[in-house]
């Protein structure tokens, strides 16, 4: 059994994997939401108090590890280290906590090892992987079960949030300052234009599966529907909108542990749809975590291209 932890700005999680022949399956998943973002000072500095958090899960996560017997667990951040000014300073005191040796992710590695985890047992043909976490987006624009273009962008649902909307559900003017927000990062990238009229979006992490379990409570679809109409997604926004009260007890009936962040994250999602002419968003249950992993164990040779 192997372990990964992924360090993000809003949810510290623990998955747990068997390896058969060169098969990796999923055997246990834990999360919990840790804010890290939060604790981010004026000084783009993570405080002392975020530091003490992020031990405090991870230390419980080692527990767990012990007590189940996984021997080898690598731990990997995104954002929630990547985008601060102390993220030495933070390894270092982590490490010392916990004995955890933390890995910070590049955003194109972010994307590139999100796009590996999600075909690793599905071909994707063409189209645009999209992965929202909670401090940034990842792109990855593909054709041919090839990579054309893997980036990042400096926005996710919970630093939109943050940014952005001043009481728990965003009012129309914020959701609409939130897509304005995305399209100009979108369009400070210079090829970005070559990527256009793209049908497919395979979306992966908390945001996309969070968006695909409203999707499917809200239009009455089965629990293992995969797939999110963009038509949907604008409804889905529309009816979260009218109605603050009513607005709260759907998200906290289907994701509750999201009510704050998941209207920023799906306006995210709308506005990449509406910018690259998208018509689906497929649901890959499979990502980042599962990237990294493979990865790792092809450096081992465990695994086998």
């Amino acid at each position: 059994m192997y372990g990964v932890i992924d360090i993000g700005s809003n949810t510290i999680r623990l998955s747990i994997y068997t390896v058969e022949g060169n098969k990796i399956s999923s055997l246990f998943h834990k999360k919990e939401v840790a804010g890290l973002a939060g604790y981010v000072d004026e000084e783009k500095n993570l405080t002392n108090r975020g530091i003490q958090k992020a031990s405090m899960v991870l230390n419980e996560f080692n527990n767990v590890v012990q007590i189940v017997g996984v021997k080898e667990v690598y731990p990997f951040a995104t954002a929630s280290l990547r985008n601060i000014n102390n993220s030495l300073e933070a390894l270092h005191e982590i490490n010392a906590i916990t004995g955890l040796s933390i890995e910070v992710l590049s955003g194109k590695e972010e994307a590139i090892l999100g796009y590996q985890g999600a075909t690793l047992h599905q071909p994707i043909l063409d189209g645009i992987l999209v992965d929202i976490g909670g401090g940034s987006t990842e792109l990855v624009f593909y054709k041919d079960q090839k990579i054309q273009e893997a980036l990042s962008l400096p926005i996710g649902s919970l630093n939109a949030y943050t940014r952005y909307v001043s009481n728990l559900i965003p009012s129309a003017a914020e959701r609409r300052s939130i897509e304005t927000a995305i399209k100009k990062e979108l369009n400070s990238i210079s090829n970005i234009k070559a990527y256009q009229n793209i049908p497919v979006i395979c979306g992966v992490g908390g945001t996309v599966r969070g968006t695909s379990k409203l999707n499917n409570e809200l239009f009455n679809l089965s629990t293992q529907n995969k797939r999110i109409p963009v038509e949907n997604l604008k409804q889905i926004l529309e009816t979260l909108g009218q109605d603050r009260k009513n607005t709260m007890h759907t998200i906290v009936k289907v994701i509750p542990d999201r009510i704050h962040t998941i209207i920023p994250g799906m306006c995210i999602l709308q506005s990449l749809a509406q910018y690259f002419h998208s018509d689906v968003i497929t649901v890959s249950e499979t990502g980042v975590r599962e990237g990294y992993l493979s990865r790792v164990l092809k450096e081992k040779q465990i695994l086998h291209e």
